[in-house]
């Protein structure tokens, strides 16, 4: 059984929504001082009602992989990589780094059921979700005082979340608001692949992908085999291509707030990878004992 020596989920409990936002406090304080954490507490605390089925219009969350779990994950990666922009020179202004990180809040809402949805869980949306959120975050933002430049920006980066969605179709505003939908679409995908748990969840996934009807996985096993496939020939390329010059930025934020000179996504990555190989190869060998392959 290979190590995981990885440091990444010793330094945040992402379970814990309290630990995730006083972090994501803590690193906007390293970015600017001055910073007023407060507009961010009040949209992490009401993203926590809308996922706890207390937002009007909607249901509580019923998806068992895409939860809250994995948002609060992914608002976290979304600061540590805008912090890891910060220390390497670059300056953003207050109002994209709250629009970035309510749009890493709010990139999965699409699928959380309205009270009209009745039938199944909020997976049926998986494709398409992305605008669901979008949508919703729109209706949120709204109602809560935000600009239409800042619906429409938040919307763009949101949109940078749809892996097979050309980021040169999506027109945003400035390279600004084009560099936040990168850190957005980043911290997505490193909150998937370097979760802790991501083995113990792809069941949990396999099952959200079957109730969207998506074709290619027809067991929980065959979709652990599909997971290397997967990051290199469509997240790994995805973060090289479209989304350049943001993935590196976690190493300068790790060095910076931990002491720690590795990006810690990548390395964690990297671990579920093998890890997940190392259960196929097992599952396999057990398969062939069962049916007779293993007796001379």
């Amino acid at each position: 059984m290979i190590r995981d020596n990885n440091k990444l989920n010793d330094l945040t409990d992402t379970n814990s929504p309290v630990e995730t936002l006083a972090e994501i406090k803590n690193i906007l304080l390293l970015v600017d001082p001055s910073l007023d954490p407060s507009p961010i507490e009040k949209i992490f605390e009401d993203i926590i009602r809308i996922f706890n089925g207390e937002f009007p219009g909607y249901k509580a969350s019923n998806t068992k992989y895409h939860n809250l779990e994995h948002t609060c994950s992914t608002a976290l990666a979304a600061a540590r990589l805008i912090h890891g922009m910060h220390v390497q020179g670059q300056v953003f202004s207050p109002r994209l780094v709250q629009v970035c990180l309510v749009g890493a809040l709010f990139h999965d809402t699409g699928l959380i059921q309205t009270d009209e949805e009745v039938e199944g869980t909020g997976a049926q949306h998986t494709i398409g979700h992305e605008d669901r959120s979008i949508a919703l975050m729109g209706k949120y933002l709204a109602e809560n005082g935000f600009s239409q430049e800042d619906i429409r920006d938040c919307g763009h980066m949101i949109k940078c979340t749809e892996l097979f969605f050309p980021m040169a179709d999506i027109p945003f505003d400035s390279e600004e608001v084009r560099t936040m939908g990168k850190v957005v679409g980043t911290a997505d995908l490193f909150a998937q692949m370097a979760d802790r748990n991501y083995q113990e969840k792809l069941p949990l996934l396999f099952m959200e992908f079957q109730e969207a009807g998506l074709e290619g996985f027809e067991t929980p096993l065959e979709l652990f085999k599909k997971t290397e496939e997967f990051y290199r020939s469509v997240a790994r390329k995805r973060m090289r291509n479209e989304l350049e010059g943001v993935p590196s930025a976690a190493r300068y934020h790790f060095r910076e707030r931990w002491n720690i000179d590795k990006n810690l996504y990548e390395e964690s990555i990297k671990y579920n990878i093998r890890r997940m190989k190392e259960t196929v190869v097992e599952s396999l060998m057990q398969l062939n004992i069962l049916s007779g392959g293993g007796e001379n």
